[in-house]
């Protein structure tokens, strides 16, 4: 499990340090404040690898540049500060044989995959030229995930892709296609609107069988032509049963032992997905891997970025201090801070909405929020005013109120307060 991570310079601010817990690790805040960067960060630190073209680049008003973190392995707490070495313009590393942190898997936000799993991932030793060639981690594009992976020069097939595995478990009657019904199910939206497969079908004048998913309505739909939410769960859901499935798979054929742990990195966790689905994917996601392994004996760390109030109000029953976080992005001045969020439940979607997380002064529109804004101001300029309004004044009243006959709903909270206010000095009901 991940237990720290500390930046400086490089990333949105000259030093940042973030520690995580155990179970759920929730990085909130503005676009553009650095929540990919630190997932990517977290996947670089745990598998020696980059998820996306390139790799992080130290500030440019930076005089050094360093990453240092700290995760539990197998073998105990592996820790390492990384300098940047510019001439060579890579990060360092640790040259002895670090802990294995477990399975870790990274789930862009562009449908894209990082896959790193110690039975078929290396770390080549310096000099260790008897070592096997294998990949150092998965890493699927979009299209890779959906129609398949190859390694090397010779494109070694190393994931036979959504489409293909998917209809070869499912019409082979392979375990595998259980344990896709079994996750599926375990991601699905609600109890009603279970994400269950249809038969496979062909598409135009295509020969290739493409998987499908029954809709509620009793129709089977193409996985391809389903919505952006379906196939997103449905690629999740393929590649933790593909992930899961070739590591046990792996670990019989080198004889070792299956992995104790499995890290998620998450970006956008609700992305294209329903209100439905937002508040469920996170209990979801914890059940898995009971899901997939009939026990609760794999434990599972969660880092997501989110910007969703209704993914954070999901976790409220199950929330722990000792073993969750939310990690909260600001911009304070011209510098990027980040800060433990003192958690409270909130009991409300809109209460998430206006607390320091998501920095709404009121959960509404923009235009609800300035009437607002305009209509408390004005009461406390005038509530205690023992004369009568002035003509300007009375303007001004008969203009807020217009405002917020435009932006309010008909039974929101505040007419109370306003109708009594506008009934005593204007004298309208």
């Amino acid at each position: 499990m991940l237990k720290n991570l500390t930046f400086e310079g490089v990333g949105p601010a000259h030093t940042l340090a973030l520690d995580f817990k155990p179970r759920l690790n929730f990085l909130t805040g503005d676009n553009g404040l650095g929540k990919s960067f630190v997932l990517d960060i977290a996947w670089w630190s745990l598998t020696r690898t980059w998820h996306r073209d390139g790799i992080a680049t130290p500030r440019q008003d930076a005089s050094r540049s360093s990453i240092a973190y700290c995760y539990e392995g197998s073998t105990g707490d592996f820790a390492y500060k990384s300098d940047f070495d510019h001439e060579a313009q890579q990060w360092s590393v640790k040259q002895s044989r670090p802990a294995i942190p477990g399975v870790v898997i990274y789930a862009g936000v562009d449908g894209s995959f990082s896959v790193w799993d110690p039975a078929r991932n290396h770390w080549r030793e310096q000099g260790e030229t008897a070592a096997p060639a294998r990949p150092r981690s998965f890493d699927f594009s979009p299209d890779e995930v959906w129609n398949g992976l190859h390694f090397g020069d010779v494109k070694i097939q190393l994931c036979n892709g959504l489409i293909s595995d998917w209809v070869l478990w499912q019409e082979g009657g392979k375990p595998a296609f259980d344990d896709l019904v079994k996750v599926l199910d375990a991601l699905s939206p609600s109890g009603v609107e279970k994400m269950q497969p249809g038969e496979p079908m062909r598409v135009g004048d295509s020969v290739r069988d493409i998987p499908s998913l029954r809709m509620p309505y009793g129709q089977d739909v193409p996985l391809t032509q389903a919505s952006a939410g379906m196939r997103r769960i449905a690629a999740l859901a393929y590649l933790l049963v593909w992930t899961w499935r070739e590591h046990q798979l792996a670990c019989k054929r080198y004889r070792i032992q299956p992995a104790r742990e499995i890290i998620f990195l998450i970006d956008e966790i609700e992305c294209h997905l329903h209100p439905q689905w937002q508040r469920r994917i996170v209990p979801a996601l914890l059940d898995v891997m009971n899901a997939l392994t009939g026990s609760r004996d794999v434990p599972v760390q969660l880092l997501a970025a989110t910007h969703s109030p209704l993914v954070l109000a999901s976790v409220e029953p199950q929330f722990d201090n000792e073993r969750d976080c939310i990690w909260d992005f600001d911009l304070v001045g011209t510098e990027v801070q980040a800060s433990l969020y003192p958690y409270s439940r909130k009991g409300d979607v809109n209460a998430w909405l206006s607390s320091e997380v998501f920095n709404l002064k009121e959960p509404s529109s923009v235009a609800a929020e300035e009437a607002l804004l305009r209509a408390r101001e004005f009461l406390r300029d005038v509530s205690l005013q023992k004369t009568p309004l002035t003509a300007e004044q009375k303007g001004t009243l008969l203009e807020i109120d217009s405002a917020l006959r435009g932006s309010l709903s008909d039974v929101d909270s505040f007419w109370i307060r306003w109708s009594h206010f506008r009934e005593q000095k204007v004298g309208i009901a």
